[in-house]
């Protein structure tokens, strides 16, 4: 199926998706979500056994798209629930994903497209790539990628990244345990399909049963707590420090916060 964000390109067993919007920073539309959704699908019913996810251009994904932000404080809590639900989705379909995923982070990855960075079962990163979520400096919340964040680096770590909104480099992202390797840009993909030559050598039945037994031990906790996040993501749009947040995002200026 043709795809309008991203581009799908099997090279035998391995599976390449490239997230395609370099003019917006790659940056998560709604038409991304479902390209994404479109492309998992696509792979897991194919003979490709690996996939590797990067970015084309400089950044591997900037977040949420900038015509997205503008349209949330707009819209009614059950049009956000309904949003929030669908990002909610993607996550857990790549977090649950059969086959071994692979992400190459060229650039980058930021909020939301940090989430998909890290819930990759390998993260490999360029070392001029930054790692970063950002939520709380416009107003927002992080709330979907906290669940996965907490699993990934520990409640300190999570604390950090989520309460600051800090970017932290690629070697420190190692450190906290967001990326597996940092990888010279040049040598990225190459990296990237090396590591993916490896995995098939393993069995597909293994690797398969190994990541639904993973899952299984966070379910049915996970789908609790992912209910609660989805139902707080949409709540917060409807704030007046959202609102606050986003215009003066859009208008390159400091947010004046709502006194509590």
């Amino acid at each position: 199926m043709p795809y309008s964000t991203l581009l799908l390109d099997r090279e035998n067993e391995i599976a390449v998706v490239t997230l395609n919007r370099p003019e917006k920073r790659n940056a998560i539309s709604s038409g991304m979500i479902d390209d994404l959704e479109g492309a998992l699908a696509a792979i897991e019913s194919s003979e490709a056994r690996v996939a590797i996810l990067t970015g084309a251009g400089t950044v591997f994904c900037a977040g949420m798209d900038l015509e997205g932000l503008r349209g949330m404080a707009s819209r009614s809590f059950e049009e956000n629930l309904e949003d929030s639900r669908r990002m909610a989705v993607l996550y857990h379909r790549l977090y649950s994903f059969p086959k071994p995923v692979i992400a190459a982070v060229n650039g980058d990855a930021i909020a939301g497209g940090c989430g998909l960075a890290t819930l990759c079962d390998f993260t490999l990163a360029a070392p001029q790539a930054r790692f970063g979520y950002t939520e709380v400096r416009i107003g927002f919340l992080p709330a979907l990628v906290s669940i996965f964040l907490v699993r990934q680096v520990g409640e300190k770590h999570a604390r950090d990244l989520l309460l600051s909104g800090r970017l932290v480099n690629a070697e420190e992202a190692q450190r906290l345990g967001l990326v597996s390797e940092v990888v010279p840009s040049e040598a990225l993909l190459a990296r990237a399909r090396e590591l993916g030559q490896a995995l098939l050598a393993n069995s597909p039945a293994s690797i398969e049963t190994t990541k639904r037994l993973l899952l299984a031990y966070a379910e049915p906790e996970l789908g609790r707590q992912l209910e609660r996040a989805i139902e707080a993501n949409a709540r917060i749009r409807g704030g007046d420090d959202f609102r606050e947040g986003v215009s003066a995002f859009l208008e390159k200026r400091k947010p004046n916060w709502t006194p509590k």
